[in-house]
C-alpha cells in the first residue's frame, strides 16, 4: 500500500514453515528470535513445528538471509518457505 506522499522501501516479505529435530524447537526459536529479520515466530502443532515471518529490503537479501542464516540454524530439519507476491 502507498500513502499518498510516502514512498515505501522495496520490502521482501515470507513465511518460512520449519521442521525442528524433536526436542529442539525451543533451541530454533531462541536461535531465531536474534535475527533482526524475523519479526514474528511462534510454535505450532501438526506437521510443522514452528511459524516464522521474515522482512528484508529486497528478495536477493531474503534468499540470501534463508540460505545462509536460517537453514544454517542447528536443530533445523527442513523449511518451506512461501514468499509474499508484491502489491500493487
Amino acid at each position: 500500500m502507498v500513502i499518498e506522499g510516502v514512498r515505501e522501501e522495496p520490502i521482501a516479505l515470507a513465511v518460512m514453515l520449519i521442521v525442528a529435530e524433536p526436542g529442539r524447537e525451543h533451541d530454533v526459536m531462541n536461535s531465531l528470535s536474534v535475527l533482526d529479520e524475523v519479526i514474528e515466530a511462534h510454535m505450532l502443532f501438526g506437521e510443522y513445528d514452528i511459524f516464522a515471518k521474515l522482512t528484508c529490503s529486497d528478495f536477493g537479501s531474503l534468499s540470501t538471509i534463508v540460505v545462509t542464516k536460517i537453514r544454517n540454524i542447528e536443530g533445523i530439519e527442513s523449511t518451506k518457505t512461501l514468499t509474499v507476491a508484491p502489491t500493487l
